[in-house]
Formats: C-alpha cells, sequence, structure tokens
C-alpha cells in the first residue's frame, strides 16, 4: 500500500512537469538580423540593419504564451551601405559601440494574437532599458535546416524613440527623426 501511494505521489508531481514541456532554439546567425529605417532631413527614409543576432528562444510546447526570448544583437555590425555613415554612427555621438556593442530584448509576456503574437519585453539598447512591444508574424515552419535540426521562423516590428535611448541627442528631429521603425526577421534552430 505505502508503494501505491509512494508510486501516486511521484506521478502527481511528475505530471505538471509533462504538461510544460519546452524546446530551446537559438536564432540562426546567418538568417536572422534587424533591419531599420528612420526619417533623415525630413526629405527620406536611411536604411540599415544589424546583423549577429544571438541569445535563444524557449518555447512553451503546449502554451506558446508561456514561452521566453532573450536576444543579443551585435550593434558593432551596423551596416547602412555607406561606411563614413557607419563609422559615425559607431562613434560617442550615436550608439558608441565600444562601450555599448550589444542590445538585448528580454520577454516579459507573450499573448497570441490572431495571426501571429505580441510580445512585450524590455529593450536595452545605448546602456538605457525601456518598455517595447513587438507584433509578432509567425511561426512558420519547422523545416529541416542545413544543419539537420528543425527552424522555425519569425518576423516583428516595432517602432522605438531614439531620444528614449539617448541616441544622437544633439540632433534636432529635422536633421535625423526620432522615431526608428524595427523589423527583426528570426530564423531559429532547435536545440
Amino acid at each position: 500500500m505505502k508503494r501505491l501511494a509512494l508510486l501516486s505521489g511521484v506521478l502527481a508531481l511528475a505530471a505538471p512537469l509533462a504538461l510544460a514541456q519546452t524546446s530551446t532554439w537559438v536564432p540562426d546567425a546567418a538568417h536572422s538580423d534587424v533591419n531599420f529605417s528612420i526619417l533623415h532631413m525630413s526629405l527620406s527614409k536611411v536604411h540599415g540593419s544589424f546583423g549577429n543576432i544571438g541569445g535563444k528562444i524557449v518555447i512553451n510546447d503546449s502554451d506558446i504564451t508561456k514561452s521566453t526570448v532573450n536576444v543579443t544583437i551585435d550593434v558593432t555590425t551596423i551596416d547602412t551601405g555607406v561606411s563614413g555613415r557607419d563609422a559615425d554612427l559607431k562613434g560617442a555621438g550615436m550608439f558608441d559601440v565600444a562601450k555599448f556593442p550589444t542590445a538585448t530584448f528580454v520577454s516579459t509576456s507573450v499573448a497570441s494574437v490572431p495571426n501571429g503574437l505580441t510580445i512585450q519585453g524590455n529593450l536595452t539598447l545605448h546602456g538605457v532599458t525601456k518598455p517595447v512591444t513587438l507584433k509578432v508574424e509567425g511561426p512558420t515552419g519547422p523545416v529541416p535546416g542545413m544543419d539537420h535540426k528543425p527552424h522555425e521562423g519569425f518576423s516583428a516590428t516595432t517602432t522605438i524613440n531614439r531620444l528614449d535611448f539617448d541616441l544622437g541627442s544633439k540632433y534636432p528631429a529635422a536633421i535625423i527623426g526620432d522615431d526608428v521603425q524595427l523589423n527583426i526577421d528570426l530564423d531559429i534552430a532547435k536545440q
């Protein structure tokens, strides 16, 4: 009788663990990036990107709203297609990559919405942490990758104010717009 009670107790404790299975995924750096656009001289938008995306996403396989995101962006990889502008953006007056080489996004909540997800989290950029909301499409997949691991894809958008992160505060909005649109594309591989 004691054995049956002990076995029942162990099974009762294990049941929630079985229901809460998670899987860990990491960004495929060769196929993931963060693109941005910002208004220049009140005339046209300048576009650029950041590569070398790292971190991990833990997906709750039974309830995606219990998943977590912790992603790192290598700010030193900024590329606008103009080397002089890239050097200026890496400098102390803007991103100051010598002091702040990475940005991070850490989720605080995930919600299911029609056609995707809404992910709330904290973005740390240029030494400043602010809450942001990502509108996410996906997941797409999974499909087998060349690394023989399952891959899924996500696309997300958000808009941040550069002044909230103390980026280029000496430049007025007539020179560099305040709002920066971010488009994030992640190809993630199951570990």
